[in-house]
């Protein structure tokens, strides 16, 4: 691990963090990292040694209670959003992705800051980053105990509260044949750093919340067997899976090259990853439910995936309804 207190980068290549993070995992130093989207900036850093700034929890928060914050958001107006899905779906007739995951950037207008967001936020992982942005996601990515790996696709959602509505998601042929191509994704993804990968559990329901309102989501769990010396590939097991297949699309490769084109801005961190490798396991999640401070306001991201049988004004309202902040 290097000697400074921490490791942050605005440019550089994806071979200098996975240099940096094999240096943590050869020598069991737990650390916090966190990475973009593309893998141009990361911060790594000693648990020990963290920045004031940058506050952060994993699995289960402290029961308690706030109040519904006040907030209004904009998203960008349907016309752009329809020229930008029908863009994604020509090039999926033409056969160059098969599922996208298209996002979009919403003006949040709200009184409270960043700080108090990660603070009253209900999340399995949450995340403030130095006044940059806050993240409070229900996705986990990858997660590692005793040399095995797992990893947990989350696609499809539908509000709680409507009548049948496991029933509904499990049963809609969209929702399916989308979770299935991130089920195949990751699971050829893991091939690349483990052996003998399986889906242990397909398409399980779990409820989070949404603001006021509950959502179900679909999840999948695969595991793979690691080496024992996975702790000294720890960088490169990382990069290697790198970006999320639940947030991209497949083919990955080709899907990516498709986002950068069609949605004409920058990710930056948003659908990154966050985590804590503690010397012995590793824990991590995708940082969707995302809100970024800009020059003039802040800017709620979020998006959803696209397939062939996507219809636009439903994956618009999908964008829509993934912007909330579910507090305590």
């Amino acid at each position: 691990m290097p000697n400074s207190n921490s490791t942050e980068q605005n440019t550089n290549h994806p071979f200098d963090l996975e240099t940096t993070l094999n240096a943590c995992g050869k020598t069991r130093t737990p650390c916090l990292f966190v990475i973009s989207y593309n893998m141009s900036e990361y911060y790594v850093s000693p648990l020990d040694r963290v920045d004031s700034d940058i506050l952060y929890a994993m699995g289960d928060q402290p029961i308690g209670h706030h109040a519904p914050i006040a907030y209004t958001f904009e998203p960008p107006p349907y016309a752009i959003y329809k020229e930008a899905f029908d863009r994604v779906i020509e090039q999926i007739k033409r056969g160059n992705t098969y599922l996208l995951n298209l996002t979009f950037a919403s003006r949040l207008v709200t009184d409270v800051d960043l700080k108090t967001l990660y603070a009253i936020a209900d999340a399995r992982f949450k995340l403030y980053y130095k006044g940059r942005f806050a993240c409070f996601s229900p996705e986990r990515f990858v997660d590692i105990r005793d040399n095995t790996i797992y990893t947990y696709p989350m696609k499809g959602t539908i509000d709680a509260s409507m009548p049948n509505a496991q029933h509904r998601i499990l049963s809609d042929i969209k929702e399916m044949a989308e979770h299935v191509m991130v089920v195949d994704l990751l699971r050829n993804d893991l091939n690349r750093i483990s052996r003998r990968v399986t889906v242990e559990d397909f398409r399980y329901v779990e409820t989070i919340k949404a603001g006021e309102r509950e959502l179900l989501q679909v999840s999948s769990r695969i595991r793979g067997t690691l080496e024992r010396d996975w702790h000294d590939r720890l960088g490169t097991i990382l990069t290697t899976l790198l970006p999320a297949g639940s947030i991209t699309g497949t083919p990955k490769i080709k899907t990516v090259e498709i986002i950068e084109e069609i949605e004409n801005y920058d990710r930056g961190f948003f659908s990154g990853i966050f985590g804590i490798y503690d010397g012995a396991g590793l824990d991590s999640a995708v940082m969707i439910r995302f809100v970024e401070k800009q020059e003039d306001g802040l800017y709620y991201k979020s998006g959803g995936g696209i397939t062939i049988d996507s219809k636009a004004q439903r994956e618009y309202e999908e964008l829509k309804e993934k912007v909330y902040v579910p507090v305590f």
